[in-house]
């Protein structure tokens, strides 16, 4: 597991920083025109599925797109089409983790979950968080360190030591999303890349 490291702000001074962050990021990509997200949501598909450790890995674990995040389906149909197992999260609002389940089909399989986010059905095999050999991290900002402003809940800063030490962390996302410093904890888990619009910025050799 990959830690940021701390600002050594006092708790409630590094909340209001990673709230300040979080608004000012998701107001800038809300704003992005359609046609300029369409047009980086490719270029951040193609970078990802051209990745060799993308390429290697048989299980992993993406997400599907909520509100002005960029559009991963064409990544999960990319990996379905090289017969990768491919997992999604599901929330368990009862215990605030992420349980995995496969999926097959991804249009039946999807439905609205938490929050209204699409997640798999109840029906898709549970996938076990040891197998996962690649991760699509999802987030608000990234830094060049690699650390990770998230949208509040928790959930990924959970699961991801959850995962093996060696499942590769990469995070997608718009160049509006990349900071000069996310303001981070100790406990908050950092990426070992993340891949843009324009460039790919290894944190780590992963």
């Amino acid at each position: 597991m990959r830690e940021s490291k701390s600002d050594n702000l006092p708790g409630a001074a590094l909340g209001d920083a990673k709230r300040g962050a979080r608004e000012r990021v998701l107001a800038a990509r809300d704003g992005l025109a359609v046609d300029e997200r369409d047009a980086a949501a490719t270029a951040i598909t193609h970078r990802i599925i051209a990745l060799p450790s993308f390429q290697a890995a048989r299980t992993v674990l993406l997400t599907l797109p909520f509100r002005s995040e960029w559009n991963t389906r064409p990544l999960v149909h990319a990996a379905l089409a090289a017969d990768k197992r491919v997992a999604l999260p599901r929330v368990d609002a009862a215990t605030r983790m992420l349980a995995l389940h496969a999926l097959v089909d991804p249009v039946r399989d999807v439905v609205p979950g938490y929050a209204g986010i699409p997640e798999p059905g109840l029906s898709c095999p549970r996938v076990d968080p040891e197998t996962i050999q690649w991760v699509l991290v999802p987030g608000v900002a990234f830094d060049a360190g690699g650390r990770r402003l998230g949208y509040g809940g928790g959930f990924y800063d959970r699961l991801l030591p959850l995962l093996p030490p060696n499942a590769v962390r990469v995070a997608g996302a718009f160049d509006l999303q990349l900071v000069d410093r996310v303001p981070a904890a100790a406990h908050d888990v950092a990426v070992d890349a993340i891949v843009t619009e324009t460039r790919t910025l290894f944190v780590r050799a992963a």
